[in-house]
């Protein structure tokens, strides 16, 4: 599998739109089956905002099939347990779920790009190459035309290119919805050591959930999500703002909470808001069509309830490289490979569908439960619903992937 020129076009037989989780996982796993691909991302280098996410069982299941969850294992810590507090009632419920048994750390997103990147062949990443628009081309080939004038040919596309995907809107999915919540996220580096367990502390009511997760000795990950008026929205671009308005919505929550918000820097502070795909489309939407798909937040922006936007994008690229490798690595007469592609990628689409749905509402009912302000809710949440929704995110962390 190689790349060729003719005239000013260049031709490859798999190209992956964004260089995030799903795809820099897509192209390894393409790599370990003997599969060559080429990865264009808009950015300069390596995008990490989001410095880090909670990996549960399903995600450590996709990264050993691609043969990086040791060395993943051995730079975070084993989470204990999640402590979910609500600050509503006069007695706060506390509620403490055990880990014992699964495997939950909170990756920084920083390591696990560079991991993957690093086992990538040289020059399979190309950085600042902004896909602007795809057309067809002869024998089913899939025409790129890049923001510097480039153009590429492709016999297979995938778009890993996050909520604003090219690649999907190509395909007809329409445009993700916002939910009407948006995260505030951030990384506190405590030089020295942060002193703190390892568990998951999450804090829930008032319309507003947070929480934090030690990453190692001195990174802790902390996140914060509301339903911002108006004029909050305005402060998306403004870290020193962002800092000042969870300091003030937090003021009941715990000292540890705050020290890790106070310890935050302003750089380590990003504000978004939490959009997702209607969990329908994927029924009848297009997933992939002939020889093109979407994989990553590209096919399911989710909202972050359940923690799974990121272990569902590691899950997609195995699946993705199995069914792909599948297609590619037959001996094939020329006519029969695009079929077989078409074949493999609508396999891929229909194991990743229900799943993809199942996450997508699952968050949103998450979501919906834990930020909302009335007084029966908070009353049923308090008293049932944290235990309940803490089994939740374990159960849908017992999927397993499966290997290349």
């Amino acid at each position: 599998m190689s790349s060729h020129s003719v005239g000013m076009e260049i031709v490859e037989d798999v190209v992956i739109v964004g260089a995030g989780i799903a795809g820099l996982t897509t192209s390894l796993g393409l790599h370990r089956l003997g599969i060559r691909s080429l990865v264009l991302e808009s950015s300069e280098g390596l995008r990490i905002t989001g410095f880090a996410f909670t990996t549960w069982e399903n995600a450590w299941k996709a990264l050993d099939a691609i043969g990086i969850g040791d060395s993943l294992r051995r730079q975070h810590y084993l989470l204990s347990s999640i402590v979910v507090a609500s600050t509503v009632l006069e007695k706060p419920a506390v509620s403490e779920m055990s880990f014992k048994g699964h495997a939950i750390r909170c990756v920084q997103r920083r390591s696990l790009l560079e991991t993957l990147a690093k086992e990538l062949p040289n020059g399979t990443i190309r950085f600042s190459s902004k896909v602007v628009s795809i057309d067809e081309s002869e024998n089913h080939f899939k025409r790129l035309h890049l923001a510097d004038g480039a153009i590429l040919k492709t016999k297979v596309l995938i778009g890993c290119d996050g909520v604003n995907s090219v690649v999907a809107k190509w395909l007809g999915l329409q445009n993700p919805v916002f939910s009407g919540r948006s995260a505030i996220r951030g990384n506190a580096h405590f030089k020295g050591g942060h002193g703190f367990e390892p568990k998951y502390r999450q804090f829930v009511g008032k319309g507003v959930r947070s929480g934090f997760l030690p990453c190692d000795d001195e990174n802790v990950y902390w996140f914060f999500t509301w339903t911002p008026a108006t004029k909050e929205e305005e402060m998306e671009d403004n870290p020193l703002k962002l800092k000042q308005l969870v300091t003030s919505k937090l003021k009941d929550t715990s000292d540890e909470m705050k020290s890790v918000i106070e310890k935050t820097l302003l750089d380590d502070i990003i504000s978004s808001p939490l959009r997702y795909r209607k969990p329908w489309e994927l029924l009848w939407g297009n997933i992939s069509k002939g020889n093109v798909c979407v994989a990553g937040d590209a096919l399911h922006p989710m909202t972050p309830d359940i923690g799974q936007g990121g272990c569902s994008a590691l899950e997609d690229g195995v699946v993705l490289a199995r069914c792909l490798g599948e297609a590619l690595l037959k001996p094939v007469v020329e006519d029969e490979e695009y079929e077989r592609i078409e074949m493999g990628l609508k396999k891929y689409g229909q194991e990743r569908k229900w799943r993809s749905f199942d996450l997508i509402t699952t968050a949103f009912m998450v979501g919906f439960i834990q930020q909302h302000d009335g007084k029966v809710m908070s009353y049923l949440r308090d008293k049932f619903m944290l235990r309940f929704l803490s089994g939740l995110l374990l159960r849908k962390a017992g999927f397993d992937c499966g290997k290349l």
